[in-house]
């Protein structure tokens, strides 16, 4: 944890450094060299120029030199994009034929879920799941979301150096899932545990190798498998497991499908809202002069939760794989193959939106982003996000008059998801 001694303007030349030499490595390096999976560009927060020289140059690009994805193209436009978001019939999000990463799943291993499921099967699963994450839900659980935030908030040390990523973002919405769930509160931070090791690359410092992933999921999929029994011989109710146990489409479900349907709903309620809980800390510190227009203008917060859901852009990207022969960008990707949309890419995009990479809380069109994709597979609980989020500010602006960043975040060396593994944060004390 970094001390007291925190000096801002360092950190600032020092990212403005970092900067300007990924930006020479970028446009260096011959086109085809470009492989924008690497963990570590992710790792440094360093992918920013190689986006955006792909934008500029080669917007349907396709990658050959990553060994571990094998051959991908890489769409980074925010237009083309939604091409392909929209296309589900040419492309695929199943599992069996890759799933939605970069990276296949292994042959004895596929974990069938609805969101790498085509229709007519994706679209009554998704149904299955949905009423808890209606407007009459999410009516419900502001409250609840209210009460534990004020509580954590107020637990939190004045005057101290402490992690916002483990105190706040963690703990709040893996409380919320557990009660999504209707989990086992005191085994809450189980879902945290599962949900990185379902998304950790091996060897990255979450799971060493492809046998201990399975090995937790699996254990995962058994502490599940006994909610669902105890949940299947009881009345229905407003919680994922029942609702998965009594859904006609997906009560006789298998138990691989069951753990891949569990994985998504903790991973997407999890990590997403997570780590842009932790960006949003982020976001205003490294932007003072909208920290000031949110503490003016506290009616600034909705927009504001938008805007950084757009700037941190949670998932990276989503993976598709061809059905059919397809010509976008000049380049005609081949029945097969595998495409990447690029979502972090498509929110910089200059031709699409104003100023992209700058943060501004009060943008005329906030929600104009793709963080949440499109078409179909687009994020069933958008609107649960962005009112954690939104809670989550009103009773920090109740409180705090400024939370301060101490030092760089550690981020995730994910290109899959965009997220943060530590923030160091300090609450001054009030004079």
């Amino acid at each position: 944890m970094a001390d007291g001694n925190f000096d801002l303007g360092k950190a600032q030349r020092d990212r403005a450094e970092r900067d300007r030499a990924a930006r020479e490595r970028a446009y260096a390096m011959p086109l085809d060299q470009i492989n924008v999976v690497d963990p570590e560009l992710w790792q440094t927060d360093t992918h920013w120029p190689y986006f955006e020289r792909l934008r500029k140059e080669d917007p349907v690009h396709l990658c050959t030199v990553d060994e571990e994805t094998g051959p991908y193209w890489s769409v980074t436009r925010f237009n083309d994009i939604m091409e392909i978001d929209t296309s589900h019939q040419v492309f695929s999000s199943d599992a069996h034929l890759g799933g939605i990463t970069l990276r296949d799943m292994d042959d004895d291993f596929i974990l069938p879920m609805f969101i790498a499921m085509d229709p007519p099967k994706h679209d009554v699963q998704r149904k299955t799941v949905s009423p808890i994450v209606s407007p009459q839900s999410l009516m419900q659980l502001e409250p609840i979301i209210r009460e534990r935030a004020a509580g954590l908030l107020d637990s939190l040390p004045i005057g101290e150096t402490f992690d916002w990523v483990d105190r706040i973002s963690i703990e709040l919405t893996t409380q919320m899932l557990a009660t999504l769930f209707d989990f086992p509160f005191h085994d809450r931070r189980k879902l945290t545990r599962w949900s990185d090791v379902a998304t950790a690359a091996p060897g990255m410092g979450v799971i060493e190798t492809e046998e201990q992933r399975r090995e937790e999921l699996f254990e995962c999929l058994a502490y599940f498998t006994e909610l669902w029994n105890q949940r299947v011989n009881a009345p229905p109710a407003n919680n994922l497991i029942s609702l998965l146990a009594h859904g006609e489409a997906t009560r006789n479900m298998e138990p691989m499908e069951y753990l891949g349907n569990l994985i998504l709903l903790i991973v997407g309620g999890n990590d997403t809202t997570r780590n842009t809980m932790t960006g949003s800390v982020l976001a205003l510190n490294q932007n003072p002069d909208q920290y000031d227009k949110l503490r003016a203008n506290p009616d600034l917060i909705t927009s504001m939760v938008s805007e950084t859901i757009r700037w941190q852009t949670p998932l990276a990207h989503m993976r598709r794989t061809a059905l059919a022969d397809y010509e976008i960008g000049g380049k005609t990707i081949k029945k097969g193959e595998k495409v990447a949309m690029w979502y972090v890419s498509g929110n910089r995009d200059d031709t699409v939106i104003d100023n992209p990479d700058a943060y501004i809380i009060d943008r005329e069109r906030p929600r104009h982003h793709m963080s949440f994709g499109f078409g179909i597979h687009r994020c069933v609980g958008n609107r649960l996000a962005e009112m954690q989020l939104r809670v989550v500010w009103e009773e920090i602006l109740k409180r705090f008059p400024t939370i301060e960043v101490m030092g760089e975040p550690k981020r995730v060396p994910s290109a899959f998801v965009k997220g943060y593994e530590t923030l160091p944060v300090r609450i001054p004390v009030k004079l």
